[in-house]
């Protein structure tokens, strides 16, 4: 006898095929059949026609810490999100040394949130155990991250690694692979990843090949420096010989739009070499990340402590004014191309300054009678560092571009905001992808869509047997109302869920049925079953 059936629905089935009419079969937490069912089934949903699909995948998002507070991942089910990879951006709590912890834990706490219990784990594979015994809704998979792995062996040193450094990373990057991580993550925006040349990472990636593992990256610059950061990352990949995906791909800042067709090309010109490339994007003109991302690289040297300690010189304090007042050639200067009233405050530390969220800083600076500059510190030193913000810097027709680029899959990039006004791609990413790519804009058919959401992400991110309605996979499930799916979140109210999901089934189990939780908790960690070539 079948579990349970999905009767009478419009399947596509992920193949990018068209879809057809039929029922979809499940048993023992695998696809059963798909087709005209007749069997008998301990449970039948009558979906009604409307679109039975594979679960997505958030194939880049920030949950690494949140699950464990929120093991019913109610904001990416209702979604229709049945896997999350975390570990993104060299953004990661392992591997977690403890004569290294505050610094680790600063560096990730403005991304990944902040913790009120202590992390039990040392290594990335007792991290790993950690997210396999927390019994989510979803399944997750995880990179190793770079960022974490420097703080481990060398803290926020700005220099490169000794060559006993080096082979101290390559030993846990490996570690880290052997235990089931899909690949290795870098952030070169962020420091201590800045601090890394390419000749340094192309060291650590020669790793990757041994276990098949995905080289994923955000590149050092999306704003004047795309191009050569995109050519840099592919220079990478092609010295260590391993396969390439980019992170969010953007052009950020007015004077850079229309790079992304650039971008695109030189993604373009490497796979015609043989090299495997992807990319992903998120459905949004705006990006998210920290305030501390808009500073000097030199600025935020040696953690948030030191970062703190300058704004208090008053020669440093006036350098860094200074400099974000002019376009820089070594880094890219956003908010010079694009002014602070694009930098929007999303969330704080402290309950005395709750009332700047959702305030744009050239605003808060015209009330406080300042330099934007000057309040921007102002605010990291009342905040200890700890602000998050949503920057608007990028153009809907790139965002366009790269939606419908055959070489991109959608993610979301969202990041841990337990208060505040966080990006609303946290709760509506996915439905999005439907309400104006697909019916408004017509950049992407149903099919296109689905496939860009579950067997493309699937593929590039080797999740194992899931991502098709195929007899044998995973019966990860989403069924929705093509006409009425849509994101409800905004950058003023962005707590809130979608509309048109009605059921989501992880794991064979119904997780969210009639648009209600059912409390499921049958996710499971996917580890990598890497075939190790030495």
């Amino acid at each position: 006898m079948i579990d349970l059936v999905l009767k009478n629905g419009r399947i596509v089935d992920g193949t990018g095929n068209p879809w057809f009419i039929g029922d979809v079969g499940i048993k023992d937490g695998r696809i059963a059949a798909v087709g005209r069912l007749d069997q008998e089934a301990r449970e039948t949903v009558e979906v009604h026609r409307q679109v039975i699909a594979p679960g997505f995948i958030d194939g880049h998002c920030h949950s690494d810490l949140m699950i464990f507070d929120h093991p019913l991942s109610e904001i990416k089910i209702r979604q229709g999100v049945t896997t999350e990879v975390v570990g993104n951006c060299g953004l990661a709590p392992a591997p977690f040394v403890k004569d290294q912890a505050e610094l680790l834990q600063s560096y990730v706490q403005p991304v990944l949130g902040k913790t009120s219990w202590e992390w039990p784990w040392e290594t990335v594979e007792q991290y790993m155990e950690s997210l396999a015994r927390s019994n989510p809704s979803e399944n997750l998979a995880t990179y190793v991250a770079h960022g974490a792995l420097r703080i481990a062996v060398m803290g926020f040193a700005n220099r490169p690694a000794t060559r006993q450094e080096l082979q101290r990373m390559k030993q846990m990057l490996e570690q880290g692979l052997q235990a089931g991580a899909i690949g290795f993550s870098i952030g070169l925006l962020y420091a201590p990843g800045s601090y890394t040349s390419k000749e340094e990472l192309a060291e650590l990636c020669s790793v990757l090949p041994r276990y098949n593992g995905l080289f994923s990256t955000h590149i050092r610059g999306e704003g004047n420096n795309l191009i050569p950061s995109v050519k840099e990352v592919i220079w990478i990949a092609e010295k260590a010989g391993v396969s390439l995906h980019i992170s969010h791909l953007k052009a950020a800042g007015k004077i850079n739009w229309g790079k992304v067709l650039e971008a695109m090309e030189l993604i373009e010109d490497a796979r015609s070499r043989g090299l495997d490339v992807t990319c992903d994007v998120y459905p949004y003109n705006a990006g998210s990340t920290t305030l501390t991302t808009v500073l000097p690289p030199w600025a935020v040297e040696g953690g948030i402590e030191c970062v703190l300690e300058r704004f208090r010189d008053a020669a440093l304090r006036k350098r860094i004014r200074e400099e974000l007042g002019r376009e820089q050639d070594d880094w890219d200067n956003l908010v010079c191309s694009t002014g602070w009233q694009s930098v929007y405050i999303s969330a704080v530390h402290t309950e005395a300054n709750r009332h700047l969220e959702g305030k744009h800083i050239a605003a808060i600076s015209e009330e406080r009678g300042l330099h934007p500059a000057d309040c921007m510190m102002d605010l990291l030193l009342e905040e200890d560092g700890r602000i998050s913000i949503v920057y608007f810097h990028m153009s809907d027709e790139d965002v366009k571009q790269v939606v419908g680029y055959e070489r991109s899959l959608i993610a979301s990039d969202s990041l841990t905001c337990e208060t505040g006004k966080p990006h609303p791609r946290l709760y509506g990413t996915f439905p999005r992808v439907f309400a104006k790519y697909v019916r408004e804009d017509k950049v992407l058919t149903l099919e296109q869509a689905v496939r860009k959401l579950t067997s493309f992400p699937v593929q590039r991110f080797k999740l194992g047997k899931r991502g098709l309605l195929v007899p044998g996979y995973a019966a990860d499930v989403t069924v929705f109302d093509p006409e009425t799916i849509r994101d409800l979140a905004t950058f003023d109210e962005p707590r809130q869920y979608p509309a048109g999901i009605s059921h989501v089934v992880v794991g064979g189990k119904p997780t969210l049925l009639a648009e209600r939780h059912t409390q499921a908790r049958e996710g499971v960690l996917i580890r990598a079953h890497h075939c190790c070539r030495h």
